[in-house]
């Protein structure tokens, strides 16, 4: 997928909690939002102390855990 264009994308802050399998939870974080043509949600994650860059990704809830920005 090409990334998206700036006038496109939705910049935030958002911390994550992202399920990677067998269990594993890590601290992530989405730093842009963007809607394709179709309607699907996409989220540009990293996933903290991976080594790897963030990257576009579809939004999916049941894996990607919203975390509160502040307060409770």
């Amino acid at each position: 997928m090409a990334d998206p264009a700036d006038r496109d994308v939705r910049w935030v802050y958002q911390p994550v909690e992202v399920d990677l399998g067998g269990g594993v939870w890590a601290l992530g974080r989405i730093s842009a939002w963007w809607q394709d043509a179709a309607g699907r949600r996409w989220c540009r994650l990293r996933v903290g102390r991976s080594g790897q860059p963030a990257r576009w990704q579809p939004f999916d809830p049941a894996r990607v855990l919203l975390l509160p920005v502040s307060g409770l």
